[in-house]
């Protein structure tokens, strides 16, 4: 046995936190990507379809996924900034990087498309520790749900206790009445 064996620790709030910074960090991207282009759409879509003009996709199609991308960027960058309905925001802005993949290997832009890998990482690393998601809108939301619902199954407890009770003593005055 090797008694000079490190073993790393990590601590689960730690993690909870870095999830949290990670996930306000690619939230304000995609957020800032989709403002900065949200009013000017057709000047995005514009020079859009320029740089794809000698990929194998129909102009129609670049310029229609050029005027969803910024709404898209910007819904998604509040979305995953604030922590709510987290997961279905992490899977279209995958959805949306593969789209966008598409376009910049289709014109062999790989300098694009290496660093689109990255964003991949830290969408499959979000997506994956959703369980750290702690610091959120969805935890507040399900927590406020979960009191919501405790309470109610309180309250439907004692509804049923005076219901059965009440059942039982009628029961029982119609007995020793007879």
């Amino acid at each position: 046995m090797n008694e000079n064996t490190n073993y790393i620790s990590l601590k689960s709030k730690d993690v909870a936190i870095a999830y949290l910074l990670l996930r306000i960090l690619i939230g304000v991207n995609y957020f800032n990507h989709g403002f900065t282009r949200i009013f000017n759409i057709p000047g995005f879509a514009e020079d859009t379809v320029k740089q794809l003009a000698n990929s194998y996709f129909p102009e129609f199609l670049v310029r229609i996924n050029s005027y969803l991308v910024p709404p898209i960027e910007l819904i998604v960058g509040i979305l995953i900034t604030l922590g709510l309905a987290t997961r279905s925001a992490l899977i279209v802005t995958f959805a949306l990087m593969i789209i966008l993949k598409l376009g910049v290997t289709s014109i062999q832009n790989w300098g694009a498309a290496t660093s689109m890998l990255s964003y991949g990482i830290v969408l499959f690393i979000l997506l994956a520790g959703s369980s750290f998601n702690i610091y959120s809108l969805d935890r507040w939301r399900k927590n406020k749900q979960n009191l919501a619902d405790s309470g109610a199954d309180r309250e439907q407890g004692r509804v049923n206790f005076f219901k059965k009770n009440f059942w039982i003593k009628r029961r029982l005055q119609h007995r020793f009445l007879k």
